[in-house]
């Protein structure tokens, strides 16, 4: 079986643009009609697949949700995230539909089925997914949107959590209490938002004169996304930022299993305030991201790219704040 014919196939035929042919699949001004009747003529000569093409009056009142299956595997913030998408969607009178992408279908590129036949008015991409998926997603030429996940380099409409200033926010409280010594739990690499958190960190350590140490950036997810068991370095620092709760809740976890305690030996923050801040023992002192505000903002962009009232993409930054608790006494 040949390789299934792309957009881009169809444009370099004709040397037009993607976006022009994605225009014309999806029916939407900004091509001529002569142009649009080649275009749709050409993608049945080549086989492109017919159920990409958008009809004139889709209005099927649903939104698609897709999330690595990675992330949403008993992943509370993801959770909770989704709930607040339904409800808001819920007030919009839209339908909300889930589908968990796999890792291999993920890696392959391989379209979800909520974007065949167009299931669905819009896209919720919750979390990262690999760039070649996302690039696939957009040749569906149905209205999409990054929520808690970007990439950089490329001009698509997002919302996120404030996660510099989350990260930032997280170790200037740390200094205030007296804390020199930070380190920070995260894959880097990983996803956008672990490291935007992490450059938060970077910002305020050396805004007070501090260079971080390498050897406490600590790895907690391996290269798929899997959390993996946190190494600790030989020599402990005095506190760490950790990307999110749960990383936290483990991390504290495993320093009671090396007979270190928290906070009076090393102190621990999370991210996110969801489930795991409450449950970690001490509670967590944590920074509160907003899903609701976060939900909200994505429906409302995707509403107005649905009504085509805007064309170039936006970014969307939702603030946070912080939530002292147990986990950061003060330092004797």
């Amino acid at each position: 079986m040949g390789k299934p014919v792309r957009m881009a196939d169809i444009a370099e035929k004709l040397d037009i643009s993607v976006v022009s042919v994605s225009k014309a699949l999806a029916g939407k001004p900004g091509v001529s009609e002569e142009m649009r009747a080649r275009v749709v003529a050409l993608a049945r000569q080549m086989g492109y697949e017919s159920g990409r093409m958008r009809p004139e009056a889709a209005g099927s009142g649903n939104i698609g949700v897709l999330v690595a299956d990675r992330f949403f595997d008993e992943n509370a913030f993801y959770t909770s995230l989704y709930r607040s998408l339904v409800i808001q969607c819920g007030e919009e009178g839209l339908a909300c539909m889930i589908e968990i992408v796999s890792q291999e279908a993920e890696m392959e590129a391989r379209l979800p089925a909520l974007a065949a036949g167009w299931k669905v008015d819009g896209l919720v991409v919750m979390g990262n997914l690999a760039v070649p998926y996302i690039v696939a997603l957009r040749e569906c030429a149905i209205p999409g949107i990054l929520l808690d996940g970007n990439i950089p380099g490329q001009a698509l409409d997002c919302v996120l959590s404030d996660n510099m200033d989350g990260g930032y926010t997280l170790t200037r409280h740390l200094l205030d209490r007296g804390y020199t010594e930070i380190g920070y739990v995260g894959a880097i690499l990983s996803t956008s938002s672990i490291m935007e958190r992490y450059l938060g960190y970077q910002r305020a350590l050396r805004g007070a004169g501090i260079v971080p140490k390498e050897e406490w950036l600590l790895a907690d997810r391996d290269r798929d996304g899997r959390f993996i068991p946190i190494r600790l370095p030989e020599k402990l620092p005095q506190a760490f930022v950790c990307n999110c709760d749960e990383v936290a809740f483990h991390l504290i976890e495993e320093l009671r299993q090396k007979g270190v305690r928290v906070p009076e030996d090393v102190a621990v923050c999370g991210y996110d305030d969801y489930r795991f801040a409450t449950l970690s023992k001490p509670a967590l002192t944590t920074y509160r991201v907003d899903v609701e505000r976060m939900a909200a903002a994505a429906v409302g962009q995707l509403l107005r790219k649905l009504r085509q009232e805007h064309t170039e993409p936006l970014s969307c930054i939702v603030p946070g704040h912080l939530v002292i608790r147990e986990s950061t006494g003060a330092v004797s």
